[in-house]
């Protein structure tokens, strides 16, 4: 992902193109996978009555791909929350949770899973300014006041070059772009960032930096003068440059057995308490209230039109293959069509099947991977929500770009979005879903 620490992965085009799936006796040979979403199952999974056991016993059916997480879990920090979703008569989603050592305060770097929120605050904040006349498609310019910002005038990766909220987000949602993220961060500023999320009831959520930009935390308490212009080039409206006064509650989130500063090894662990902070369970709420907002308690739904959740969700799940703008559809050689859909992909390259849809928000930094997404198969009609962690740093050592992304973070999601997803395949439903509110149609 563009500013990020995931270049590894982009010479792994052939990880794991022939997969073995394991019985409870024997292990059998799997067909090709590259373009087929089905793996052999040891028969039909049910469910345990203690579901916090659910997706231990899945795992353990197969251990050529599991075998080293349940060993490992405790270091390797993996944490997971798997939603089936089931249909009443009246198609209403009906939802039940089954949990993997989760633990909100276990600390994990988010990454670029924090964007999610942002996105959808952006979109609550626009509504709140809809008397000044402007939305997501007005241009939006970002001046400088400060020796650490940057000011934008134009973005040559739009149609017309106006840099507007809605191509960011799209280049937020397709592909991670930072500069898009620190564009909305200094739109709504830290302070209000952290209020609404905390009002919604997510109250250990401290979002506090831009990414992929080395500034001090009185920096990122300080955002940019903002402008917004109509066609006219006439000002709608004007918002000074912030600074959040605000005081969060002290953490002490510490990773790893020694960081680089610079060149040099500092032997103690690396202090992450003035970094970026979301646990899995609220990411996954977010994508839930998302997806089925009246599955979430109205005081935790962002404030958001039904234009804007659609909107959300297209660019969730639009390939970068389907842009033309932004044009990533004309550089496959850094953006292919799986490009951040880690389960189920994990590394592919190649093609992907046309009926899955996967609805989500990756994140990859400092040996971490984190990927939240919702599934929807619109041919065999299965849905289901899988969010994971795990942090990938065997020697321990932070900013030393030695991480194991390719040999235990990709594998670990792919195997574990294909056998949920192959799982769902078997699993009998009483109703099908409608998924006709997921189909979207994308850039040609």
């Amino acid at each position: 992902m563009p500013g990020k620490q995931l270049t590894g992965i982009h010479i792994i085009a052939g990880l794991a193109i022939l997969l073995t799936v394991a019985t409870v006796k024997q292990t059998r040979s799997m067909p090709h996978l590259e373009n087929k979403m089905i793996l052999t199952a040891p028969g039909d999974t049910t469910l345990k009555n203690n579901a916090g056991k659910f997706l231990e016993d899945l795992m353990k059916e197969y251990p050529q791909y599991f075998e080293q997480v349940l060993k490992h879990w405790r270091e390797w920090n993996v944490q997971i929350l798997y939603t089936r979703v089931d249909r009443d008569s009246k198609g209403n989603p009906e939802l039940q949770t089954f949990p993997f050592h989760v633990d909100p305060a276990r600390y994990f770097y988010p990454a670029s899973t924090v964007k999610l929120p942002v996105v959808l605050l952006a979109l609550q904040r626009l509504n709140e300014l809809k008397d000044n006349g402007i939305d997501k498609n007005t241009t939006m310019i970002t001046e400088r006041e400060t020796a650490g910002q940057s000011a934008v005038y134009n973005d040559p990766t739009t149609p017309d070059g106006r840099p507007t909220i809605a191509h960011y987000i799209k280049k937020i949602l397709m592909v991670s772009d930072n500069d898009a993220f620190n564009r909305l961060y200094e739109f709504l500023g830290q302070g209000y960032i952290n209020a609404e999320l905390h009002k919604r009831g997510y109250s250990d959520v401290q979002i506090l930096h831009r990414l992929s930009i080395a500034l001090s935390e009185d920096e990122n308490r300080q955002t940019n003068p903002i402008q917004f212009m109509g066609p006219d080039h006439k000002v709608l409206y004007t918002q000074r440059g912030q600074w959040n006064k605000q005081q969060y509650a002290p953490r002490n989130d510490l990773l790893g057995l020694g960081y680089y500063s610079g060149e040099k090894l500092v032997n103690s662990p690396m202090d992450f308490s003035r970094k970026n902070r979301i646990s899995l369970p609220d990411l996954h709420e977010i994508l839930l209230s998302l997806v089925f907002p009246n599955k979430v308690p109205a005081n935790k739904r962002f404030n958001i039109t039904e234009d804007d959740r659609l909107f959300v969700l297209r660019y969730m799940s639009q390939l970068p293959t389907e842009s033309m703008y932004p044009p990533y559809k004309a550089d496959t050689l850094n953006y292919w069509p799986a490009y951040g859909k880690f389960l189920l992909y994990g590394a592919q390259k190649g093609p992907i099947p046309g009926n899955i849809r996967i609805f989500s928000k990756e994140g990859d930094a400092y040996g971490q991977m984190v990927d939240v997404a919702y599934v929807a198969d619109l041919t065999n009609k299965i849905e289901f929500f899988l969010s994971a962690a795990i942090y990938c740093n065997s020697d321990g050592i932070l900013n030393d770009d030695k991480y194991d992304y390719e040999t235990i973070g990709l594998p670990f999601l792919k195997h574990l979005g294909r056998v949920i997803y192959n799982m769902e395949l078997k699993r009998e439903r009483k109703i099908r879903p409608d998924l006709s509110p997921f189909v979207f149609e994308y850039d040609k």
